[in-house]
């Protein structure tokens, strides 16, 4: 497993978003370096939602941040419809990642608590200078009924006032009045109840439907990552594993990684014919500080050899739009 590598990249298709070589690292105390995301690569075609799944600490909501440009990578390339985003001035760069949104993990804490919805939900276009105040009103009313809230009982309320999922639908609604083009989704749903959890995700796919959106979904339950992605990411400790279509994923994975994680679904059909194939992976999560050489997942990995220990697996074709970087699979 993790491994670097291009091969998985459709330039020829015309994607919306293209992140090359993305590298983000962090000083940490003295002559120290958090190796938080090393030279990993994605692309996201018009209207496809990639979900990135991986284990807390994996590197993929600083991705989903990187592509942002909060913080800027150290280094590489993200570009969203041709227009590369790392060389840009300030001044564009804040005008071209309008059309990049994301919905924050803690519904509750990424909205100003003095601040009413009326505010929280049309704050973004009054910042680029819209001052119609009726056309504000009557947009941000809309696509609040359309994320499932009722205006007139939500309008004038604080977030305090309202409960987790109903301030992740504000988020949402927030984020839709800009039209963006792309939307991350930085584990919209992990801090709430399970029973909102589907309501969430279920609004997710409609407002993607309704919108026309390109979606990055971000989170740690590979369940609910399979079931909303059109395309799965599988990162460890800062570098790709494996890149599949979502459809018929708990069939085909074939990283030891990848099917670590399938096995702690908790859904019996998910594993129905998968007993005794899925090898035992212990050990602890090397530090980000220091990176085992080689492939990072060897420490853990069953399968590892001594080449391993020796040469950093590439990301290779082994089905239709299926990669994985691993030299022993």
């Amino acid at each position: 497993m993790a491994g670097s590598g291009v091969a998985h990249l459709r330039s020829d298709e015309n994607p919306i978003l293209s992140v090359e070589n993305l590298v983000v690292e962090f000083p940490s105390g003295r002559n120290h370096t958090v190796h938080a995301v090393s030279d990993i690569s994605f692309d996201l075609l018009p209207g496809e939602t990639l979900g990135i799944v991986g284990e807390s600490g994996c590197g993929k909501s600083t991705a989903g941040r990187a592509v942002l440009q909060l913080p800027a990578p150290t280094s590489g390339s993200v570009a969203i419809d041709g227009i590369e985003l790392t060389t840009l001035s300030p001044s564009a760069l804040r005008k071209t990642r309008a059309k990049l949104q994301m919905i924050m993990q803690d519904p509750i804490s990424s909205l100003n608590p003095r601040r009413k919805v009326k505010h929280l939900v049309t704050e973004g276009p009054r910042m680029w200078g819209q001052r119609n105040r009726e056309h504000l009103e009557s947009k941000g009313r809309k696509l609040l009924q359309a994320v499932g809230l009722d205006p007139d009982m939500v309008w004038d309320r604080l977030p305090s006032e309202l409960s987790g999922g109903q301030c992740q639908r504000v988020c949402i609604a927030r984020a839709m009045m800009l039209e963006p083009k792309v939307l991350i989704c930085d584990e919209p749903v992990s801090s709430l109840d399970v029973s909102v959890q589907a309501q969430i995700l279920n609004l997710l796919e409609q407002t993607k439907t309704e919108f026309e959106l390109t979606m990055i979904f971000i989170a740690h339950n590979m369940a609910v990552v399979k079931n909303i992605s059109d395309r799965m990411m599988v990162m460890y400790l800062g570098k790709v594993c494996e890149i599949a279509p979502s459809r018929g994923m708990e069939r085909q994975a074939r990283h030891p990684y990848s099917r670590l994680l399938l096995t702690s679904i908790p859904d019996p059909d998910i594993h129905c014919g998968q007993a005794g194939k899925t090898p035992e992976i212990e050990g602890d999560l090397p530090s980000p500080l220091n990176p085992p050489s080689g492939c990072r997942f060897r420490t853990r990995c069953p399968l590892a050899t001594e080449r391993c220990v020796a040469e950093e697996p590439l990301l290779r074709k082994v089905g239709e739009g299926h990669y994985v970087a691993c030299h022993n699979v």
